[in-house]
């Protein structure tokens, strides 16, 4: 087993110990650091090859997302999971690539699910390296899984996990997430979310829509060998399957 190399980046000396204290029940991970700013930070990444950063995002002097932006723009860089207690923030985190978003007080299950996501990443960047046949683009240049998504509502950013999704929808140049009850805005078009869901789960039925195949309830044939799925939201929705989408559909349903 391949140790990660941690950092943790925190101005709180108590959050700080917390964190490692947990870390300290996964073998995987190695904490290797801490800093109480971005500019510490910056320095002990200059003098270590860390594997990830655990990040907050309200310290003195540069933040936390603007330390992520930094990080951002170097070509090998360490994989970043923001730790916080404001949800606030989700939707600029992951517009800086964060491979998650953790909010104080951490929960032991989610800590584990992100180190996995980054032990996943970090297997697939050392298999690269190692490929006598190296493909052009970098590991770091593909958008990182999302198991949480931010959502607007009342003009608040919530997140919301990929079990509240039962589909996705374009309209009127916005995407809107489709839970049991609600309609939700999403500030990321749908090509960016099909790169970016679970492709075991998620399904691009139609140019317009993203459908979640475990909260499909029926699938019903259409006109020209086309469907449509009928989802398990409050209304009992009937989400189009395009023609060209139908062929895929039934290959992987082997229908």
């Amino acid at each position: 087993m391949t140790v990660m190399k941690a950092l943790i980046v925190d101005d709180e000396y108590p959050a700080r110990k917390e964190l490692r204290y947990l870390l300290d029940g996964f073998p995987s991970v190695e904490v290797v650091g801490e800093a109480t700013n971005a500019q510490e930070a910056l320095k002990l990444i200059g003098a270590i090859d860390y594997t990830v950063i655990f990040l907050d995002i309200q310290m003195p002097g540069m933040n936390g997302l603007e330390l992520g932006q930094r990080l951002r723009e170097k070509s090998s860089r360490p994989y970043v999971i923001f730790v916080t207690a404001h949800e606030d923030y989700a939707l600029k985190a992951f517009e800086v690539e964060a491979v998650d978003y953790l909010l104080k007080p951490i929960d032991e299950k989610r800590l584990g699910h992100a180190l996995h996501k980054v032990a996943r990443m970090a297997n697939k960047h050392d298999t690269k390296e190692t490929d006598p046949k190296p493909k052009a683009a970098a590991t770091w240049d593909l958008p990182p899984r999302i198991d949480l998504l931010p959502v607007e509502k009342l003009g608040k950013t919530l997140l919301i996990g990929m079990d509240d999704i039962v589909f996705i929808y374009a309209e009127n140049e916005q995407v809107y997430v489709r839970t049991h009850k609600e309609n939700l805005l999403v500030h990321y078009r749908l090509k960016e979310l099909e790169e970016r869901l679970d492709p075991n789960r998620f399904f691009r039925t139609h140019r317009r829509f993203i459908v979640n195949m475990t909260k499909v309830h029926e699938i019903i044939p259409f006109f020209n060998g086309t469907y449509n799925l009928i989802v398990n939201d409050e209304r009992q929705t009937e989400v189009p399957v395009s023609r060209n989408q139908s062929r895929r559909l039934r290959e992987l349903l082997g229908i």
